[in-house]
């Protein structure tokens, strides 16, 4: 049986070489970096390589400037809790979109909930965009912060963040946008963008999970969220995970390599699926946009009629691995907040599949989900009372 991996977006295979660059600190170079002894400064080394990596990756300015985290979640939270504590006295008031990822959308309902900030949910358009218009409108003399995501993890939008960060700047107000999905897809540039935080997530572009970062622009300030040592120059307490560190810098030079000819590839790949997928079965509904603002390697569509799981197990059985959305909603019933925000209508939304897609798919991959999906929505339309063919 075929073994069709196509959720690139919930997480990717290591790479050998990022495996390969881990292991002697897993097994050899196994001191704690904050020690002084010879194995333990080895350690410390290969995290301000590491650093320097992520930091080249995105534009920064200052390797410093980088601080490692478990992931993208803990950034976010890192960036946003962070930041609001540290200018409650100046105000209470967030600007966010409707579309963010939960890591985002949670941290801002925990403000809004037990310490009291404001939080204005932004509406986007039918293809997912946020309007710069939009984030003008809604600062206020209390607005502290604006996090609107990079790119969306379902439905691929590419968000006008340069825009948006020239109108935020000129209010002196911080900046911080969710770019777990776009770094090591598309380029990414701090000081283009005018971010003051960013996240990230090595897992998202074939390094280890458990481990991520957050880029705070010198002269950010930040409340820590994890009380301890003084590591990460005091901004998150904690021994470091040298061997996810120094994976993630290896995933970050490698992407960083490979960007443009990767960003060809696959978004050649994913035009022929869209394009396929149009012509071969009908009532189906793309989500998000065409073209360069699209992420090159997400595929979305609603298939009317049917429930987006029913697809994924059908998938499955003939080997291939897909979502219905975000892999952190996985098990709940609700329909897809993102798909709801675009205004589709809730039993559209139920039937959504996501396909992402990564270096390792071919052309035969395309081939043969094409050849197989058609046949397994008419069995589930045959099946549905709603459906009259």
């Amino acid at each position: 049986m075929n073994k069709i991996y196509l959720d690139h977006a919930a997480t990717t295979p290591v790479a050998p070489e990022v495996f390969k660059a881990m292991e002697p600190y897993l097994t050899q170079f196994y001191g704690n970096p904050s020690s002084i002894y010879s194995i333990a400064q080895k350690a410390a080394m290969a995290v301000s390589e590491a650093r320097e990596k992520v930091a080249a990756l995105i534009g920064a300015d200052d390797e410093r400037e980088i601080i490692f985290t478990s992931g993208g979640t803990e950034a976010d939270n890192l960036a946003i809790k962070g930041a609001a504590m540290a200018l409650q006295n100046k105000g209470k008031h967030i600007i966010t979109s409707k579309i963010e990822h939960h890591a985002v959308l949670h941290t801002c309902e925990y403000l809004e909930k037990y310490l009291g900030f404001d939080i204005t949910y932004l509406d986007v358009d039918d293809e997912g965009f946020v309007s710069p218009e939009s984030v003008a409108e809604a600062i206020r003399e209390d607005t502290i912060l604006v996090t609107i995501m990079m790119a969306n993890n379902e439905i691929g939008t590419i968000e006008p963040i340069k825009e948006i960060g020239e109108i935020v700047e000129k209010h002196d107000i911080y900046f911080h946008t969710d770019a777990v999905q776009a770094v090591g897809q598309i380029p990414v540039d701090v000081n283009e963008l005018k971010v003051d935080l960013l996240s990230l997530s090595a897992h998202k572009f074939n390094g280890p999970k458990g481990v991520g970062a957050l880029y705070i622009r010198k002269g950010t300030r930040i409340v820590p969220q994890i009380s301890g040592g003084a590591q990460e120059r005091k901004r998150r307490a904690g021994t470091e995970n040298v061997p996810g560190i120094v994976g993630l810098g290896k995933a970050a030079e490698i992407a960083g390599e490979k960007l443009e000819s990767k960003a060809e590839e696959v978004s050649r790949l994913r035009d022929k699926l869209i394009q396929g997928i149009e012509e071969k079965i009908n009532e189906v509904v793309l989500n998000g946009p065409r073209g360069k603002d699209r992420l090159p390697n997400n595929v979305n569509f609603c298939f009317r009629y049917v429930e987006g799981e029913s697809i994924l197990l059908n998938l499955d059985m003939l080997g291939i691995a897909a979502s219905s959305g975000s892999a952190c909603t996985s098990g709940s019933l609700d329909p897809s907040h993102v798909l709801l925000a675009i205004g589709r209508p809730h039993e559209t939304a139920h039937g959504s599949l996501r396909l992402t897609l990564g270096l390792d798919n071919t052309e035969e991959d395309i081939d043969y989900l094409l050849e197989v999906l058609p046949g397994i929505i008419q069995k589930l339309r045959d099946m549905s009372p709603l459906y009259e063919g």
